[in-house]
């Protein structure tokens, strides 16, 4: 009973402090980007022209993952793998129809706590939480994006990959995945840091903060399902192929075996979607955050 007495008046006191606490990210205001200046050889350069400068340099960068993208796809492969890999894809992109549906249902829930919050708690205005849910959405929408394009290259790249490793060609079975890795990965960050310095461009000062809050809610929204489904779709993929098998008395070893698509596709899904979403989820809740410290360490901005 003491015990009991002691974690109650704990979690009194924390919520106790939660409540007196009036700051947070949705306070927060950037410091004026046209006031700070770099000094390169001799000339000066504005915050904001820098940041400007670093956006189209960034561009360049996702150009380049859809160079990579291209060039895998280019990469020859065996007619049968790619008939194969473009039936997993098919399921992938069906799995991944139902998950935009899902994600727009559970938005529509979010939205209306993000409404009732920001309008009807804290007091901002009609435009200020429409950028809010607008941001919510481009976040969501990210993760998202991100999910389709690791999918979609990752399924050239196994067929690919498999027709190096018939031909006898053990670099390109080590190669073909890094590249497909590589534009993966550019993919994300740069869509990431694209987003990240539009908001912090074109958006008023004072509400950079509280829309940096919804896009991160709405890339941790996507992020969260299309990462949880991902592994519940693996497991009933797995456990319906086996029961196909069972009732049809398909051997193991049999080309007609659905665990053969059944497999592929949960993988991907788990294995592929999942993590490309929880990737691009991770870097902008960590840039936030980064935001948000360098923000607070400078006085009076």
């Amino acid at each position: 009973m003491k015990r009991i007495k002691n974690i109650s008046l704990l979690l009194s006191l924390f919520l106790g402090g939660s409540l007196t606490a009036s700051a947070g990210e949705a306070d927060l205001a950037i410091p004026d980007l046209h006031e700070g200046t770099f000094h390169f050889f001799g000339t000066s350069v504005s915050s904001w022209n820098f940041l400007l400068g670093g956006a189209f340099v960034i561009i360049g960068t996702l150009f380049f993952s859809l160079l990579l993208h291209a060039q895998v796809k280019k990469l020859p492969v065996h007619e049968s793998m790619a008939k194969v890999a473009s039936t997993i894809y098919a399921t992938c992109r069906t799995y991944l129809f139902q998950q935009g549906k899902f994600l727009l249902m559970l938005f529509g829930l979010i939205a209306i706590v993000l409404c009732i919050y920001f309008f009807g708690l804290v007091g901002q205005s009609i435009s200020v939480v429409l950028m809010v849910l607008f941001f919510s959405i481009i976040g969501m929408a990210g993760s998202y994006a991100v999910a389709w394009y690791g999918i979609r290259i990752n399924t050239y790249a196994n067929a690919r990959t498999a027709f190096a490793s018939l031909r006898g060609r053990p670099l390109d079975v080590v190669n073909i995945p890094m590249k497909a890795g590589m534009s993966v990965g550019l993919f994300l960050i740069s869509l990431e840091l694209v987003l990240m310095i539009i908001i912090l461009l074109f958006v008023p000062r004072d509400i950079v903060g509280i829309c940096f809050l919804g896009f991160a809610i709405g890339e941790s929204l996507g992020a969260s399902a299309l990462r949880i489904a991902g592994g519940i779709f693996t497991k009933i993929a797995d456990i319906g192929s086996d029961l196909m098998k069972v009732i049809f008395k398909v051997k193991e070893d049999d080309p007609r075996n659905p665990g053969v698509i059944a497999d592929c596709t949960g993988d991907n899904a788990g294995d592929s979607v999942g993590p490309t979403a929880d990737g691009f989820e991770t870097y902008g809740v960590t840039g936030v955050a980064l935001i948000t410290f360098i923000t607070l360490a400078v006085p009076n901005p």
